[in-house]
This record gives structure tokens, C-alpha cells and sequence, in this order.
């Protein structure tokens, strides 16, 4: 592990932090950071710059959730093979091509966020409030759920916002979605069948894939997992999005989740895992209801997380346990020492407490509304030459080909503009049943200025011949 060596300027231009993490995205895609090298510590880091470790922090979490770095338990920062970030996976009898490093001067991540609002004077305040006024208590081993004071904010939060039903003992507070996924993978024991979305959060199916779980991939219709294939695959657990489906958008009605709250009540072992990564964002009617509030049978594992809502480098999120798997992780896991420090959740109890984070998060859904509307605005040209899908909700859209284009043909010409969309076809764990389909690329806007998408949708509309 070398020193980064990252010359920062003081201009007032750009923000310290997205200048480190400018320069970390930049090495990757050149090929200057390779695959699995190892990145220097947030601390080790933040010493040689001569800045504060939270700079350091945001740079990392910004590369963590756009997929450019990997966070290993108990081992640091990793960069990740820049193969599985641009391109479709390969199809069974072709070999995968060559990525293309080049940097796009328009990326259109699905990832990103927009960092630029975060009040980055009230976070220093509250961390500088919370060491003077904790005293040592923060520097003191928490309790393995995380702390309790945060936990029942964590619960009014949710009851008010998502309709989620649970005592602040079913939460588990974790670094990171991940984390609570493999501290799942220990509850639910091992060599279990997991049915996964088709296409997918490719994480989430690396992650039940690593710890010996048999990754089912179900295809979904407009209406998301069909209940049908889901059946056959003979799996005891689902791992679904069905606020905002991750990559599609596809919001699931209530007949659906009644549908498969059913199945999992069929079998006495049976669970769903309900990842509401982005539920805070939705620019259109009113909040889509939790499955986990239409559970009165304690089948629902709730997952939740602030990276999205707040930001990247907090890497705090939450985990609700139905009572059954809360009594056996009470019973066989009580001694797994919580991942998060106990500074971090001060901040966070005391952010969420005091306000500021409702503030900030109607903050965010203006500013994410307002570059989702421009967004649609610009595309409305594109409507003879794409369909749009998965609007109003989330951070990202899709374009679907209405003219023969491929997949391949529309990033390719759209790379040749500096612009970078991404491939529907790098989120399928198989070929659907019913065939690919037309070309579809995703659109993410969230870490984009309005400008930028002035610029980058007026490249896009040259690139695609509109």
C-alpha cells in the first residue's frame, strides 16, 4: 500500500473532498490503482493530505457507493476490478471485451449523490459537541445492537415515515448494508436458497453468494418478482426492493406484496428481506408504505441504510428482525460487538434529534426533484427514440430502444460524446425467459449538476442520432 500523493488546492473551486475523490476515480480508471490494491486508511490518509479525517471520509464513501472501492471487514479500503463497473456480464459462448478506462466527462452514475448540500458546519459542530459533552462514555464499549438511544430514534423515524412496526430491541445498527447481510447469512444459518430480482442489486448477490448461499435469480413484470417463478424456484428466502426496484424502478402494488407475504407464510422458515435503500426519495403522490407494515406475521426483514439519505462515509445502517430470528440472534449472536463507533451513532442520534436531518433529507428531495424534472424535460425529445421508464422516484431513470439499438451500440456511441450511461444487461444474473429484450441503459443524475445535464443530455441527443 503506497501513499496517495494527491495535489489539492485551496481555491475554493471544488470541495477538498471531491478532489481526492476525483483524483482516487481518475487512478482507477486509468489503471493506475489496480484491482484488489489495497487504499490507503481513512486516518493514514487524512495525515499525509494535511486535512481532516471527515474529508478523507465523504472521498471514500463517494467511491464506496459508485462501486469504484470496496470496504473489507476488519481490513480497509480495496479497489475494485473495474471489468463489472461499465460493462453487461458476459453472455454464456463470448468472451467479455476489454473495459474502456477512458474518464467520461458526463457520467450518468445510478450511484451517486450529490454531495454538495450537506451541512457539513452543523455535522462539525454536533462531533465537536458530542466528544466535549460524552465524555468518555463514547470511547466505551456499546451494546452489540447498537445504542439504545439511537435505536429508538431510528424506530420513531421509521414507524412515522415507512409505517414500519418495531420495538427499538428489533433493530440492529451496522456498518453498512453488507455487514448486516452476512450478520443475516449467521441467523438464517448456512446453505440456504436465496431468490434474488432478475435483474438485480449485484451486491446484495455477491454478498449471499460468498457466504455459500444458492442464488436463485426471478424475473420480474411490471409489477415486479412474479409470484409464479418464485414458487417454482424452491426458494426459503426473497430478497426483493419493492419500493423502488433496483435497477428498473418498478414500484410493487399492494397485490403483489399481498402475494408474496402469502408465500412466505406457506412455509413456517420462510422470509422476505425488504431492502428499502432509496424509499426517501419519491417526487410524485404520497410515500409507498413498507412491506414490512403489512406484516402481521413476522415474515418481513427490514434493511435499511443513511448512506443514500445522507451520505456515502457515514456507513450506518439498520436492520429490523422479526421476532422468531430476534430470538435466535439474541440466543446464538449477542456477542458480536457492534461495527459502528459509538462517536458515529452520538452524531447520528443527535442529528436525527435535533432535526436536522428531516430538514436536510426535504432539502435533498427538492434538489434531487428539481434535477429529475430537468432531467425528464430534456428527454422529452428522446421519447420517438426511447422509452422512459422508472421515473418519479429514486435517483436514476431508464431508457429502453424503440429502434432496433442494442445495448452495446447505445453506451459505445454514447461514450464517443464524454458521456457514460450504463448497461441493464451488467445487473442480469441470467437471460430473462422471454428473451433480453430491446437495448435499455440506465440514467443516474443525482451527482450531476443542472448544467452538466444540459451539457451531457445535449451530447447524448448527438451520440444517438435524436
Amino acid at each position: 500500500m503506497n501513499e496517495l500523493t494527491i495535489p489539492l488546492k485551496e481555491d475554493g473551486k471544488e470541495h477538498l473532498y471531491q478532489q481526492i475523490y476525483n483524483y482516487i476515480k481518475n487512478e482507477i480508471r486509468r489503471g493506475s490503482l489496480s484491482a484488489g490494491q489495497k487504499l490507503p486508511s481513512t486516518r493514514r490518509l487524512a495525515e499525509h493530505l494535511q486535512v481532516s479525517r471527515s474529508t478523507v471520509d465523504f472521498a471514500y464513501g463517494q467511491l464506496l457507493s459508485e462501486g469504484y472501492i470496496e470496504s473489507r471487514p476488519y481490513k480497509g479500503h480495496f479497489v475494485c476490478e473495474i471489468t463489472k463497473l461499465y460493462h453487461p456480464a458476459p453472455v454464456s459462448g463470448k468472451e467479455e471485451e476489454t473495459p474502456k478506462e477512458a474518464s467520461a466527462a458526463y457520467d450518468f452514475s445510478p450511484n451517486g449523490i450529490d454531495i454538495t448540500a450537506f451541512p457539513f458546519s452543523t455535522w462539525k459542530r454536533i462531533s465537536k459537541d458530542v466528544l466535549m459533552d460524552e465524555e468518555r462514555n463514547v470511547f466505551e464499549l456499546g451494546a452489540p445492537k447498537g445504542d439504545q438511544r439511537l435505536r429508538e430514534a431510528i424506530c420513531g423515524y421509521l414507524h412515522g415515515s415507512r409505517g414500519v412496526e418495531c420495538t427499538p430491541g428489533q433493530i440492529i445498527v451496522g456498518a453498512g448494508n453488507d455487514y448486516l447481510l452476512m450478520l443475516l447469512q449467521k441467523i438464517l444459518g448456512t446453505a440456504q436458497r436465496v431468490a434474488v430480482e432478475n435483474p438485480a442489486y449485484m451486491r446484495a448477490a455477491r454478498i449471499f453468494a460468498s457466504g455459500g448461499y444458492e442464488v436463485t435469480p426471478v424475473d420480474l413484470d411490471e409489477n415486479g418478482m412474479r409470484i409464479d417463478l418464485l414458487k417454482k424456484s424452491r426458494a426459503r428466502i426473497a430478497y426483493i426492493t419493492p419500493s423502488h426496484q433496483f435497477p428498473t424502478g418498478v414500484v410493487m402494488p399492494i397485490g403483489r406484496r399481498m402475494e408474496i407475504l402469502s408465500w412466505a407464510k406457506e412455509g413456517e422458515e420462510r422470509y422476505i428481506i425488504e431492502d428499502d435503500y432509496d424509499s426517501e426519495f419519491r417526487y410524485k403522490g404520497m410515500p409507498i408504505p413498507s412491506m414490512q407494515a403489512s406484516d402481521g406475521e413476522g415474515k418481513v426483514i427490514y434493511l435499511g441504510t443513511f448512506s443514500k439519505s445522507i451520505a456515502p462515509a457515514i456507513r450506518i445502517s439498520y436492520m429490523v428482525l422479526p421476532k422468531p430470528l430476534l430470538n435466535i440472534y439474541e440466543e446464538k449472536l449477542w456477542f458480536i460487538s457492534s461495527t459502528v463507533s459509538r462517536i458515529d451513532q452520538a452524531i447520528l442520534y443527535r442529528f436525527l434529534e435535533d432535526g436536522y436531518f428531516e430538514r436536510y433529507l426535504n432539502k435533498m428531495r427538492k434538489l434531487y426533484k428539481g434535477k429529475h424534472d430537468l432531467l425528464l424535460e430534456r428527454l422529452k425529445s428522446f421519447k420517438k427514440a426511447f422509452r422512459i421508464r422508472g421515473e418519479y422516484a429514486g435517483l436514476h431513470i431508464l431508457l429502453e430502444d424503440r429502434r432496433g439499438w442494442s445495448e452495446k451500440e447505445i453506451i459505445e456511441a454514447a461514450e464517443k460524446e464524454e458521456c457514460r450511461v450504463y448497461g441493464m444487461g451488467g445487473y442480469m444474473l441470467k437471460e430473462p425467459e422471454q428473451g433480453g429484450g430491446p437495448g435499455t441503459v440506465i440514467v443516474g443524475y443525482a451527482a450531476l449538476t443542472e448544467e452538466q445535464i444540459i451539457e451531457g443530455t445535449d451530447r447524448l441527443k448527438k451520440a444517438w442520432r435524436i
